[in-house]
């Protein structure tokens, strides 16, 4: 493992890294006698929530790798048992609470068996306590901030015989030289920065990831080349907010040039990104991505809400008027650009003219696909001490209108497919035969050969349904 180089304080002790991998190779031993020298040590690591999550999985799945692991998906057979958790809203709590309490039969049966969670739940105090006290079951918990020093957590489990607990308060560091173990396939995701400095009123992120933190343009390139000589066809960058990028490494860094960086690396590969803060999304970026052939015409720019009282509410920090200007800009640079968006109904005060404000720009904009959910409430954040006289009724009222409007909106987007041709990365099997994605970030299903996973296509599309698309390969590029 390499040792971390992070500007602005946030480097790791010299060495820690490889302190780390001793400790990974101390696990080894300590394994062994726990299960037996003979036997083939086999991992579940199961990653909720987001894309920065799973990437974080992979890291994790890299360490556990170092250690002589290999994996699966049944928890049944496995040694190790890894839940990395998600804290956005409250249903991804419910389901890890559901899902770690069903282990409890399974260490009954096999006590020896290693039973572990992090992530973002579990940078929370109050659930890291109530996993104390409550899942006995659990062996170790650790947060976001000690992601690279798990194999130092494993290797005290095992040697100490009894649960550790690591939740750290921190701003965040980079680690650089993270094993990583990436899913096979056809895509790879690439973070590019961890934290939020934008503290919207609803949102837990910045309180367990940190502020924001940008690795290195030249890390994040090196990772990039590394990718696509892989052979993957498509990259994405990951960040809670990648237009910030580059804030915290002086003026020569910025989101548009790590962009278009990225996409001169030589490779027949597509980029893609998320997410997007509509706050900081530039012309700048907007220019890059209508120049940029490997950049794919799709922008994921959550609003949040279409009333400008709601926004100034959540902390936003820009209008309806500006998210309307940015599309206009963009659908004037970047012919067929498709934007998809998040929003949350029911946000504490929100009105029904509130709502309908976003209603309306919902029709307006006339988004791609919604993102769309009921107000969760989250512990730590300004929104959960706001009142909320609406009762849930009301909102999931407005959220079926939302959904209404939405389906049309979608319906009529796939119409305007049938007859045309574009460019498809087939990705997976599907009933039909293949499924693959525009680089638009519309889903196409058409008759093909598994060989065919992995290339690009010219695909024309034939019928449009409700929510799918039917084509045909018209040409292997």
């Amino acid at each position: 493992m390499a040792v971390n180089t992070t500007p602005s304080g946030r480097t790791l002790p010299p060495g820690e890294l490889d302190r780390q991998q001793q400790f990974a190779q101390a696990c080894q031993g300590l394994l062994k006698e726990r299960f037996g020298g003979e036997h083939t040590l086999l991992a579940l690591v199961h990653s909720y929530g987001c894309q920065q999550n799973t990437s974080d999985g992979e890291r994790l799945m890299g360490m556990l790798a170092e250690m002589g692991f290999g994996f699966t998906e049944t928890p049944a057979d496995a040694d190790l048992i890894l839940y990395n958790t998600c804290a956005v809203r409250e249903n991804a709590e419910v389901k890890v609470f559901g899902n770690v309490g069903e282990l409890s039969h399974l260490k009954k049966r096999r006590p020896e068996l290693l039973i572990g969670l992090c992530g973002c739940m579990m940078q929370q105090p109050h659930i890291a306590e109530k996993i104390r006290k409550s899942y006995p079951q659990v062996d170790f918990v650790f947060g976001t901030h000690s992601l690279h020093q798990f194999p130092e957590i494993l290797a005290g489990c095992l040697e100490k015989g009894r649960r550790v607990f690591r939740v750290e308060e921190s701003d965040g560091v980079i680690a650089e030289g993270l094993p990583v173990r990436r899913t096979p396939g056809v895509k790879a995701s690439l973070p590019i920065m961890y934290g939020c400095n934008n503290f919207c009123t609803y949102c837990v992120v910045p309180l367990v990831r940190g502020r924001e933190r940008s690795r290195q343009p030249e890390a994040v390139l090196q990772e990039a080349r590394e990718i696509a000589a892989a052979g993957f066809r498509e990259i994405t960058l990951l960040g809670q907010n990648v237009n910030s990028y580059g804030n915290d490494l002086g003026a020569e860094a910025s989101f548009p040039r790590l962009l278009r960086e990225v996409a001169e690396i030589p490779g027949d590969f597509w980029v893609r990104f998320m997410s997007s803060h509509p706050k900081d999304c530039t012309k700048e970026l907007i220019d890059v991505i209508a120049d940029t052939p490997k950049v794919c015409k799709h922008i994921y720019l959550p609003v949040q809400s279409g009333s400008n009282r709601v926004l100034r509410l959540m902390n936003r920090h820009y209008t309806v008027e500006w998210y309307k200007e940015l599309v206009a800009y963009a659908r004037e640079r970047i012919p067929g650009v498709m934007f998809t968006t998040d929003l949350i109904v029911g946000f504490p005060g929100e009105t029904e003219e509130d709502f309908l404000d976003t209603l309306k720009l919902v029709k307006e904009v006339k988004f791609a696909s919604l993102f769309t959910f009921l107000y969760s409430k989250r512990v730590g954040t300004r929104a959960a001490e706001m009142d909320d006289p609406v009762p849930k009724e009301e909102k999931s009222r407005w959220f079926s209108m939302l959904l209404d409007a939405q389906r049309e909106i979608g319906a009529a987007h796939y119409r305007e497919y049938v007859g045309k041709t574009f460019k498809v990365l087939a990705d997976g099997r599907s009933p039909l035969g293949l499924t693959g994605r525009t680089e638009f970030n519309a889903v196409v299903d058409f008759p093909g050969e598994e060989s065919l996973i992995g290339r690009f296509l010219e695909v024309e599309v034939v019928r449009a349904e409700k929510h799918d698309l039917t084509g045909e390969i018209r040409r292997v590029l």
